[in-house]
């Protein structure tokens, strides 16, 4: 029986899927019945991670896409529409952070930030809405946001901006997009567990920061799962515009 929060039939595209939340995010979709385009611009971790999805019932296109380049984005959203149909579904997950003080972050790595986090994601949502316009189908784009971009910290000046503005996009395309029928949403995670930040969350500074956490430890990526199925299925149909915060009450705690 088909539910709310099925997903059978839709397309959706990934970006940033090579690997950590990205790479859960596309298992995600396709469990739940989506035909899933998992894009970055490492093409031999896509083509391991789509043989992982369909070894399981799921249909998985790898996708060669650099979110800096629109000419890229183009490419690449007009093949995953030929092989897989109309994108119904976009979860803007490609990003990348430069931990350093702001007297110290160079031009070059606050250029390569926000080129990645906010630009590419606006580059991203724009190309796919500008098909789903064309196309008269609507959809359902999810901006991958962070609580660094409602709460401050130090070290990461670009990272926190960059998320701070994507929040801020989402609301503005949320209003522009929905007479067309698209959604626009961002999730934003508090500290997430994964291999690249595992180390560091069970050091001493990484612990120092989990115990202010209200629950005292990180998430774990399968932790996402329920806000992303419900922004991307018609159990969201009438969220629009929505920053939703998983972070463990993290954002709210003194």
């Amino acid at each position: 029986m088909r539910t709310p929060f099925s997903l059978e039939g839709r397309v959706a595209l990934i970006t940033g899927a090579s690997s950590g939340i990205g790479a859960h995010f596309a298992q995600t979709l396709a469990s739940a019945g989506a035909k899933v385009a998992i894009a970055a611009r490492r093409e031999a971790k896509l083509v391991l991670l789509s043989e992982k999805i369909q070894k399981g019932g799921g249909r998985a296109l790898p996708v060669v896409m650099d979110v800096t380049d629109a000419a890229s984005i183009d490419h690449a959203i007009a093949e995953v529409e030929t092989e897989l149909g109309p994108i119904a579904i976009v979860v803007n997950n490609a990003g990348i952070v430069m931990t350093a003080p702001a007297l110290d972050l160079s031009q070059a790595d606050w250029n390569s930030v926000i080129d990645t986090d906010l630009k590419g994601a606006w580059l991203v949502a724009q190309s796919a809405a500008r098909h789903m316009v064309k196309l008269g189908h609507g959809g359902s784009i999810i901006n991958v946001g962070s609580i660094l971009g409602l709460q401050a910290v130090g070290q990461v000046p670009a990272y926190s901006a960059a998320k701070a503005a994507m929040h801020q996009l989402t609301r503005v395309l949320a209003v522009e997009w929905a007479r067309h029928g698209i959604r626009v949403n961002a999730l934003a995670p508090g500290y997430i567990r994964s291999d690249l930040n595992k180390e560091f969350l069970d050091s001493p500074a990484g612990a120092s920061i989990l115990k202010r956490n209200p629950l005292r430890r990180a998430g774990e990526a399968a932790e996402l799962d329920g806000a992303l199925l419900l922004l991307a299925s018609d159990a969201g149909s009438y969220i629009n515009g929505a920053v939703l915060v998983i972070d463990g009450g993290h954002s709210i705690a003194l």
